[in-house]
Order: structure tokens, then C-alpha cells, then sequence
């Protein structure tokens, strides 16, 4: 399954924020919201999104000054921004596209619009292939076989690694014991499934937060969530105010 992209939607608008919110995740994007310039630059720094969509009309410091600082910063000049914007002359257009934005929706704007600029833009700044996996804030490495969690390397066995980097590769796929065991260790691997449940245990208290997006489906094994990762996401946004 291939990753969940990451939106940060940036307005100072609550009522805004939760309808985009909620119809972007239902389209299969994670996202993070922040409701003032400052706290854009502090999301941004610990979560890296692949796409920000930035409201130009904010106090204290404005989308434009945002979009400016952003663009002038070498780790996140390259992330595309979209400025939502209520402001329709030329020149107001222009000055945003002048200070780096890659494109700009004009307030009030039909959602389906709205995604399907997401999807292009996303699509045109798509770089090559890395060897990072990612789900929220769970990076995994499988060139280097390390897993950073919010940006800390966290110590996994190699069973548990490859149970992790099982679930991360198929979000909301839930396995079998059994297939669990196969699927890191091949068909011969003497080991009972009794130990797949003591990693389980491990990983949990490892991840931290994060465990609980380690699900257990009853009577057929685990999946990784794909609803939890987002909300504590969300949850993890809004306990650092």
C-alpha cells in the first residue's frame, strides 16, 4: 500500500479547518492543522508534510510572510503551498505566486477543486523513490534498517522490525498470526505464535503513543491503524499548545 501523503492546512478559521480536515482524510491524506502562522513554522519543522495549504488573511504574521520564511529555509523550501486566499485581484495573486507559493485557490472554493489541485501539485513535485516508509510521525528505513519515531531513532529487534515494516507497507491489512510469522521468517521458521503476541507487547511500549495504532482484531491478528495514526496526529498537534 503505498504512503499516506501528509496535508498541513494552516487557518485561523476553526469552522475551516474541521470541514477540510475531515473530507481530505476522507480522501486518504493525513492531516495536520495549525491555526496561526507561528505554529505552521513549529508543525512543519517536527512533521516535514508533503504539501501545505496556507491561509494568506492571518493575524500576526500573515500566509505571505509565512510562505516567505518557509521558501527561504533550505529543509522546506521545496514543500509545495497552496494559499487559500479570499483576496481576488491580480496583484494580490501575484504577490503570493512572487514569494514562492506553487499555486492558490481562491476563498470560498469547491472541495473537489480544491483535491484535485492537491493531487496535481502533489504529482508534479512527486520526487525519485526513497528507502523511508512512512506513517505519522513512524519513519522506517529499510536500506539502513533504522525506525525514527517524531524524528528519534527508536532500538528494534529484527523480528520487530520486520513486523513494523510489514504493517507500515499495508495500513489497515490485518494479519494472521501466522501470516505475520511467514511474511518475516518464511514458511520453515520454527517459532510459535505465542512469540508474534510477545513482540506485539514490545513494539507497543516501544512506539510509545504511537502503540496504540497497533490494533488487535479480535480472533485474527493485528493491522496497523491507519484512523489512529491520524488521530494521534492530531491529537499530538493539539496537546503542544
Amino acid at each position: 500500500m503505498k504512503k499516506h501523503q501528509t496535508i498541513l492546512l494552516v487557518d485561523d478559521e476553526e469552522d475551516i479547518l474541521d470541514f477540510v480536515r475531515y473530507n481530505l482524510a476522507a480522501e486518504g491524506f493525513f492531516v495536520i492543522c495549525a491555526s496561526c502562522g507561528k505554529e505552521c513554522l513549529e508543525v512543519v519543522k517536527k512533521h516535514h508534510p508533503d504539501l501545505i495549504l496556507l491561509d494568506v488573511m492571518m493575524p500576526k504574521m500573515s500566509g505571505i510572510e509565512v510562505c516567505q520564511k518557509l521558501k527561504n529555509n533550505d529543509n522546506t523550501k521545496d514543500i509545495p503551498i497552496i494559499m487559500l486566499t479570499a483576496k481576488t485581484t491580480e496583484s494580490d495573486i501575484i504577490e503570493g505566486l512572487n514569494f514562492g507559493a506553487d499555486d492558490y485557490i481562491v476563498k470560498p472554493f469547491s472541495l473537489k477543486i480544491l483535491t484535485a489541485r492537491i493531487k496535481a501539485l502533489l504529482r508534479r513535485t512527486k520526487k525519485a523513490p526513497v528507502n523511508i516508509i512512512t506513517a505519522g510521525d513512524i519513519a522506517v528505513n529499510t536500506k539502513t534498517r533504522e525506525v525514527l519515531l517524531t524524528g528519534k531513532k527508536i532500538e528494534l529487534t529484527f523480528s520487530q522490525f520486520e513486523i513494523l515494516l510489514l504493517f507500515v507497507k499495508n495500513l489497515e491489512t490485518v494479519f494472521t498470526r501466522k501470516q505475520i510469522v511467514k511474511a518475516i521468517r518464511g514458511d520453515n521458521y520454527p517459532v510459535t505464535e505465542r512469540a508474534v503476541d510477545v513482540h506485539i507487547v514490545e513494539m507497543r511500549k516501544l512506539l510509545k503513543d504511537y502503540g496504540t495504532c497497533i490494533k488487535t482484531v479480535r480472533g485474527v491478528g493485528y493491522k496497523l491503524s491507519l484512523e489512529a495514526l491520524n488521530f494521534s496526529i492530531i491529537q499530538t498537534k493539539s496537546d503542544s499548545r
